[in-house]
């Protein structure tokens, strides 16, 4: 009997989950405010209050340490890796501590909180598709300025979990598929995934679709020329792009349940926004269409905002045509943590290593 316990550091919680073997025993988060957070100077130095918070976790639960198998922490913004499950290394251990990553996330403290409760239980620690999966085909890096490859950053964990579902309601394999997967959530990631490998993505932070908080693309000359208005510092222009942009921006709030309130309200406005982000989701499953040369098993929704009828059904309208639909509503990282571990103890995914 495998038993998993489950570390998900986020921006303002820590959820913790404790699985044996597919079934989820129990799952409590520690919610922290901006103010509480603020007197850190750097993310990693939130680990130890964040580590304690875990162990009181634990012991409330009476779990004992020696009963785990295994402890999985969420990986961040590491060097590109493949998908897949990998070990928590001494190298990986060196690289978050020393900065060696390609973003200051507080997901990188997962796998430091990972691995110091399994030194503790005597076991492995491990992190599960990272949001730093890179598995681009040589062509999609180019962007057409040299000296500004595109990158693969992206919500790989629940993006490959919800293609792992799929496969399974559609009684296959994964490496036998063709996929389109939507996340949509506060940042939009569309990837094709081919037999497997997520061979391109928008960069969620960059590109793509507009999303609850985040720009997405941009006129780029109009861009520039923006940025060297002095109407805004560089921290307030990263801001508007990433935090303050899409709905933020234009409706002053990432809530879509808010939007569609004011929508059920008459807002035209509201309205013609929120349709607006359904089309470009729409426009970048059409372009990961011509990646998969049309060749398309099925388009997978995911995402909280898909749990949205309104926003999923504008998207149905303009892209049922490339093929069937189905909707997996939710984030689901916990499962998908837990999932890419048992899927290595039993033996059906072999191990990857950083």
């Amino acid at each position: 009997m495998h038993r998993i316990l489950v570390i998900n550091p986020g921006s303002t919680s820590t959820k913790v989950a404790f699985y044996e073997e597919e079934k989820l025993l129990w799952s409590t988060t520690v919610s922290y405010k901006k103010e509480e957070l603020s007197r850190f100077e750097r993310i990693l130095d939130q680990f130890e209050m964040r580590r304690k918070d875990i162990e009181k976790i634990i012991q409330g639960k009476n779990l004992d340490f020696k009963s785990l198998s295994a402890v999985v922490g969420r990986g961040g913004p590491f060097k590109p890796l493949e998908s897949g499950t990998y070990k928590v290394s001494d190298k990986l251990l060196y690289d978050v501590k020393t900065g060696n990553v390609q973003a200051d996330h507080i997901s990188n403290i997962g796998v430091l909180l990972a691995h110091e409760i399994a030194e503790k239980a005597g076991v492995s620690a491990f992190f599960v598709d990272p949001v730093s999966v890179d598995e681009f085909e040589p062509v999609a890096r180019i962007s057409g300025i040299p000296e500004l490859e595109r990158k693969s950053l992206l919500h790989a964990l629940n993006v490959k979990a919800t293609a792992y579902k799929a496969a399974k309601d559609l009684g296959k394999s994964l490496s036998e598929l063709n996929l389109i997967v939507a996340h949509l959530g506060g940042g939009i990631s569309i990837c094709p995934i081919r037999k497997g490998r997520i061979v391109d993505v928008n960069n969620a932070n960059e590109g793509g679709p507009f999303s609850p908080e985040r720009a997405g693309s941009l006129p780029v000359s109009s861009l520039v020329k923006l940025c060297y208005s002095e109407k805004f510092t560089y921290p307030e222009m990263k801001r508007r792009i990433v935090g303050n942009g899409g709905l933020v921006a234009y409706l002053e709030t990432n809530d879509i349940r808010e939007v569609e309130k004011r929508i059920a309200e008459g807002d035209k406005k509201a309205k013609l926004i929120y349709q607006a982000m359904a089309y470009q989701i729409a426009k970048e499953i059409g372009s990961m269409a011509a990646v998969l040369s049309g060749e398309i098993d099925a388009i997978l929704l995911t995402g909280g905002a898909a749990h949205s009828s309104m926003l999923t059904a504008w998207i149905k309208e303009k892209v049922s045509f490339l093929g069937p639909i189905y909707i997996y509503p939710g984030e689901n990282e916990m499962e998908a943590l837990a999932m890419g571990v048992l899927r290595v103890l039993k033996g059906e995914e072999q191990l990857k290593e950083y």
